[in-house]
């Protein structure tokens, strides 16, 4: 039977990416689409197919053809809705970051466990074929110790700095309450840190954050570089911004026996190429670019985690070990120190 989905918020991310994945995915149908205003929650319905929009929260988790919901509304509001999906009996898939607080972050992770139902994160990178393989040549220990983890999101306009404030639906991203008190370390930093520990399988155990934000006269970064320990030993760093024209995008992975690597991948639509380089394995692969490739698998990949009784590819507990991660940059970039992350248990 298709999986009934319920989106929380017609913003450009739903509106651009989910709810056409929705409709691409085989098996999932849009049933139900929730706005605090009910034009805009009627409009987005017609536009994609939706049975309705609605005002009404409880209106859409009461509804038995919703199955699951994805939440996609601003960050500070994802734990408050997604306790309130998981009380309900529906699945829950919330966008990056799962939450802006730890407290939010674990009671998401107990609500929907308490619940018996599925906790995915949007880590569409996780979803990307070139990056699947990258962890299957890692895990199988062809680099060897993996030494250095390096990565990279960022964007900008040449000959432009700090993009505008925001105005209309997407000026949250500038209030540092609702988004989490980091700005593009939410916007792409989040990806390229999950996609470090996906390749890895490793979790974070000390970060060191440099920002042009986190100050009372900017509390928001455009640009932030980190250094990060992971639980082996390796060192890592990620980068991201809004003040970079010509971003490449991409990562490379460093160990004792070879090198994997790529070019563009780190992106929305699934596309680039990876490069492996050891003594066992080399291969090259390019991947033309598919607007909503990662978007699709990611909605697949969930409704088969619900219908197999296992994890989705990107889970809660994946969400709660970012926001660590991000909660740490946070502390470091304004104190200018090095922060050590005890995981919390759940």
């Amino acid at each position: 039977m298709a999986l009934g989905w319920g989106i929380v918020s017609t913003g450009n991310h739903p509106d651009l990416k989910i709810a056409p994945a929705i409709a691409a995915a085989e098996d999932n149908n849009l049933i139900a689409v929730y706005s605090r205003d009910q034009g805009r929650a009627e409009a987005f319905a017609e536009k994609h197919g939706a049975n309705y929009g609605c005002d009404n929260l409880d209106a859409l988790l009461n509804d038995s053809r919703v199955d699951a919901v994805f939440i996609c509304s601003p960050n500070a509001l994802h734990s408050a809705q997604a306790q309130r999906a998981a009380a309900a009996g529906k699945h829950v898939l919330s966008e990056k970051p799962m939450a802006t607080t730890l407290d939010d972050a674990v009671a998401m992770v107990r609500a929907c466990r308490g619940a018996g139902v599925k906790l995915g994160v949007g880590f569409h990178l996780r979803q990307h074929p070139g990056h699947v393989r990258a962890r299957e040549v890692i895990g199988s220990g062809s680099l060897g110790k993996v030494t250095l983890a390096q990565g990279q999101w960022g964007f900008g306009v040449r000959g432009q700095g700090p993009p505008p404030r925001r105005t209309g639906l997407r000026q949250w991203w500038d209030q540092p309450d609702l988004i989490g008190n980091a700005s593009t370390m939410m916007g792409t930093g989040v990806h390229a840190v999950d996609l470090l520990r996906f390749l890895l399988g490793q979790e974070i155990t000390q970060v060191a954050a440099i920002t042009d934000g986190q100050t009372e006269s900017q509390p928001l970064e455009q640009l932030a570089a980190m250094s990060l320990r992971f639980g082996d030993g390796a060192i890592g760093t990620v980068c991201c911004g809004r003040v970079l024209p010509d971003s490449r995008n991409d990562f490379t992975i460093y160990g004792s026996d070879g090198r994997i690597s790529s070019q563009g991948t780190l992106w929305e639509a699934r596309q680039g190429s990876v490069e492996i380089v050891s003594e066992t394995v080399n291969e090259s692969s390019d991947y033309p670019g598919e607007y909503l490739g990662n978007f699709v698998a990611e909605i697949q990949d969930f409704r088969r985690a619900i219908e197999d009784d296992r994890q989705p590819g990107a889970t809660g507990e994946d969400g709660l070990r970012v926001v660590e991660v991000t909660l740490a940059m946070v502390q470091s970039a304004r104190t200018g120190r090095t922060v050590r992350i005890d995981p919390v248990a759940v």
